[in-house]
């Protein structure tokens, strides 16, 4: 992600308060990622849909059917293309550290032929089975939003690789705006003519971006799967993409499948409204945090990484090595510090507000203590990111999973333990959950840079 964050520091050097506003703004649009935009756009849908048949008791329910379907749409293509999308990362690290740009895109369409034939042969095998007393157009809707959901992911990848910011904003842009329009004029149709909307806002998002790959990594071959060959493939990748995804997910997974905290709604999927709609609403106060990781985790820090690897190759002296390290540990805790400020005003500002975005909303004020714990996990979440991230820098996958790991056992022993005790403790276990692997990863990170040259330098061996 650090090649975009470089481009967007020339707005900084410009040394103006709009640069400034400009360079943070793109940043919290493309760190935050298409599943952040994709709540916003879903949200905006459903209040226009609902605004414009006012009285239509059906709407409600064909909107509440619709956004639950996105959401478990949402939750399976991430936690299925997780593992794949850290091992295509790294992949792609690879090759342009080595400067073979010409295996990008023709891996990638190996990945994207992979993820189609995995996304779609699950979700035909659902569709036919638990999904076998909904209606045939709506399994069909949901299939090709699978699918296509499952290849955004995939191309994601490049999001924030691609130095042409603002045509990635325009991909985004465009996307969702189809879907938003395509669903006004197609509501008339119910949930599979909202769902239509959403697969062809997918479909304009990931061939836009597709195009933008493909003409920056431009190659002579079609197609490859060399990302899966023996030596490319990092097991421990793999198995951290989908604990992670697993972890953020697994709460949720939680209540929606107990019949106590739970509704059906539209099949086999149930929500939990209780719990749901505070937790994407606070979820949106991850974009000024992921703003800031963009910026100063993603960008400073991977510099002195690189300056650090280099002065190593060059057989510049250890005092100059070590003072690469140091520089790099203080860009880590300058930009987790700024990360902590910046989240924590955004927490208290929302503190402040919840009880006035409810009403705004039209949420019960029953909602109010469930958002603020809400928000305080959101915050770690946030945190927990940008030392996972570090550590795969620092190529330290070990603490990585096992953190991930940690997260996985701890957000759903918590989560479970918070349905025993009832309702004033629903959504404590996600936040203490991401609090204590938050705490234990900055441990790794301290053990991680104490060890860093000594660690290097056997690996050379």
């Amino acid at each position: 992600m650090a090649g975009i964050g470089f481009e967007l520091r020339h707005l900084l050097k410009q040394d103006t308060y709009l640069g400034a506003m400009r360079a943070y703004g793109y940043a919290a649009l493309i760190g935050s990622g298409p599943w952040v935009i994709s709540i916003l756009a879903v949200m905006a849908l459903g209040m226009l849909s609902v605004a414009s048949h006012e009285g239509a008791s059906w709407t409600a329910d064909y909107i509440t059917q619709f956004s639950v379907s996105v959401t478990w749409l949402i939750a399976a293509s991430l936690i299925l293309t997780g593992p794949f999308q850290l091992i295509f990362t790294r992949y792609v690290s690879d090759r342009l550290y080595e400067g073979n740009d010409g295996a990008i895109v023709p891996n990638m369409l190996g990945l994207m032929t992979l993820i189609t034939l995995l996304s779609g042969g699950v979700g035909l095998a659902l569709a036919l089975t638990s999904f076998a007393e909904t209606p045939w157009a709506y399994r069909v809707m949901m299939l090709m939003s699978f699918v296509l959901l499952s290849n955004v992911w995939a191309v994601a990848v490049f999001v924030a690789g691609l130095k042409a910011y603002r045509q990635v904003l325009m991909a985004f842009l465009l996307g969702y705006l189809t879907m938003i329009g395509l669903g006004l004029l197609l509501k008339g149709f119910g949930r599979e003519g909202l769902l239509a909307a959403f697969a062809i806002g997918q479909a304009v998002l990931l061939f836009y971006l597709l195009g933008r790959v493909c003409r920056d990594y431009a190659s002579d071959k079609a197609w490859d799967r060399d990302f899966l060959r023996w030596g490319r493939f990092k097991p421990r990748l793999f198995m951290i993409g989908l604990l992670y995804n697993l972890g953020v997910w697994v709460d949720k997974l939680a209540f929606w499948l107990s019949d106590i905290t739970s509704v059906q709604v539209i099949g086999p999927l149930r929500a939990a409204p209780l719990h749901d709609l505070p937790l994407f609403v606070a979820y949106l106060s991850i974009i000024p945090g992921m703003a800031i990781f963009l910026m100063r985790i993603e960008t400073d820090f991977a510099e002195g990484c690189r300056e650090f690897d280099r002065s190593i190759r060059a057989g510049r002296s250890l005092e100059e090595i070590e003072g690469w390290r140091l520089s790099m540990l203080s860009s880590v805790r300058r930009g987790i510090l700024d990360i902590f400020k910046v989240q924590g005003v955004t927490v208290v500002l929302l503190l402040l507000a919840g009880p006035s975005l409810m009403q705004l909303l039209g949420f019960s004020s029953w909602y109010l203590p469930l958002f603020n714990v809400f928000l305080i996990g959101v915050a770690f979440q946030v945190l927990f990111m940008a030392v996972l991230n570090v550590l795969f820098y620092l190529d330290r996958l070990s603490p990585a999973l096992w953190l991930c790991l940690a997260f996985v056992i701890l957000n759903l022993g918590l989560t479970l333990l918070s349905q025993q005790l009832g309702t004033q403790y629903y959504g404590y276990g996600y936040a203490v959950s991401t609090l204590l692997v938050t705490l234990a990863g900055f441990q790794q990170l301290d053990r991680a840079f104490r060890d860093l040259t000594y660690m290097t330098f056997m690996r050379q061996r």
